[in-house]
């Protein structure tokens, strides 16, 4: 008797602690009746024949749209076409794109691609592809449309902000060979980086890149600018191993998934080859992903100095689970924080010192055509308070001395110029940079 009554407890025990269990099951199962009724009675009642997995495919991406813009679900040819993507060489464009307000919009072209070649900008909003209305659209239709046969054209009509109409742009679909990491020599012992995007050989070519340029001046390097403006970001690992040649130690990235015990923390290896290399990096509202990653990594480990404007804000974790049938699901997983936990996910990352971008001729014409001189205006003057202000925010007024280097620039021929010369010719932001990588060596000796 007493073992039945103990049976039968043990049996009203896990009834008890099963139901929430079961009622979640019979929640799910009854969500599927729904869709497997519809299903059958569209097969059987719909006016035409219809295809069975293209409905399938339907529904999927029509649940996935319910979630965020990079949750997305690729048929096996796109799938095909994404793995490719991350190679570094691909068929296509060569543009980094995004959904925003429900707006299919162009984070960035990659430099020296056909999409960046044709004129396509940062922050265009393509509201047709080849007459298609993109309205709706999740990343993956837009994809499978932007995508073709190499030398194809395919025309986008973009609208950019202050235009009065949209404009449609011509792009000869190619072969995108992406070379992620530019290298310029500026004076002596400072080096210009530019990295595109980060792809499976980013690490490999900025590596290579700082031992040339370490080999060629006998191992003299007093700093480096790098250039991630208009980044679309790509693969977390680059962007790890990129950390971890300038950190000496401290945290690199965490991620948090939907429970927040379930964290992930990356730290530096303490390799850091260039760990005392004094560093700039410079951002703007295209700058996203891995750029921020990186920016976050450095910043808030008081490694480099971050200019320029806050970055895109894309802070979210993708993981990409291939299928049985050669498709594949790009899902959100998780979050990116900085190494001081903030979320970097819809916030970007703020730059220590804003500086603001301006057609460089445009502002030298302006200062040259000026004609009123104010106090503030006058070498030397007394500072203000609301002056001193701004400059302790990083925000002081636009340095009138760059105006005199590129009038001296513009007066020189093309193959007169030095490579420095060239390249911050109509780069504002840029040389500005340069020129606080500069007085970082000033302001270090002055602490000793």
């Amino acid at each position: 008797m007493t073992k039945k009554i103990s049976g039968a407890l043990i049996l009203l025990f896990v009834v008890l602690t099963a139901k929430p269990m079961w009622s979640w099951a019979e929640e799910r199962y009854s969500d599927l009746q729904n869709f497997s009724k519809i299903l059958n009675l569209v097969q059987q009642y719909y006016v035409e024949p219809v295809d069975t997995k293209k409905l399938v495919n339907g529904a999927i991406k029509g649940m996935l749209r319910e979630l965020d813009p990079h949750t997305n679900y690729m048929p096996p040819d796109i799938f095909k076409d994404f793995e490719s993507e991350t190679a570094g060489e691909f068929g296509g464009l060569g543009i980094e794109i995004s959904i925003q307000n429900g707006v299919l919009t162009i984070i960035s072209p990659i430099e020296d691609t056909p999409a960046w070649k044709a004129g396509i900008k940062p922050g265009d909003k393509v509201i047709a592809i080849d007459g298609n209305s993109t309205k709706g659209f999740s990343l993956v239709e837009a994809s499978a449309l932007l995508k073709g046969k190499r030398g194809e054209p395919v025309v986008l009509s973009v609208v950019r902000d202050n235009a009065d109409k949209p404009v449609d742009i011509t792009v000869v679909r190619g072969q995108v060979k992406i070379k992620s990491v530019k290298a310029t020599q500026l004076d002596d012992g400072y080096l210009y980086v530019k990295i595109t995007s980060f792809i499976e050989t980013t690490h490999k070519e900025l590596e290579k890149a700082l031992s040339d340029y370490k080999s060629n001046n006998k191992g003299k390097m007093e700093g480096i600018l790098i250039d991630l403006r208009k980044n679309p970001g790509g693969l977390l690992d680059q962007a790890i191993k990129i950390c971890d040649m300038f950190l000496k130690e401290g945290v690199i990235v965490s991620t948090i998934a939907r429970d927040p015990k379930n964290k992930d923390v990356t730290y530096a290896s303490k390799k850091a080859e260039y760990g005392d290399v004094p560093i700039v990096i410079l951002i703007n509202e295209y700058s996203a992903s891995a750029s921020e990653i990186v920016s976050g990594a450095l910043q808030d480990n008081k490694r480099a100095l971050i200019v320029g404007e806050r970055s895109f804000g894309k802070g979210s974790v993708q993981s990409v689970i291939k299928l049985g049938d050669g498709s594949g699901l790009k899902l959100t997983v998780a979050r990116y924080y900085t190494p001081n936990g903030i979320s970097i996910q819809a916030e970007g990352i703020k730059p220590d010192i804003e500086i603001e971008d301006v057609n460089s001729e445009l502002f030298s014409k302006a200062l040259n055509e000026k004609k009123s001189v104010r106090e503030q205006d006058i070498s030397g003057h007394l500072i203000g308070t609301k002056e001193k202000e701004k400059k302790a925010a990083g925000k002081g007024k636009i340095d009138t001395s760059a105006a005199a280097w590129w009038k001296d620039v513009a007066s020189k021929k093309d193959s007169e110029l030095t490579e420095k010369e060239r390249l911050f010719k109509t780069d504002y932001q840029g040389y500005q940079a340069y020129s606080y990588l500069r007085a970082m060596k000033t302001l270090s000796s002055l602490k000793k």
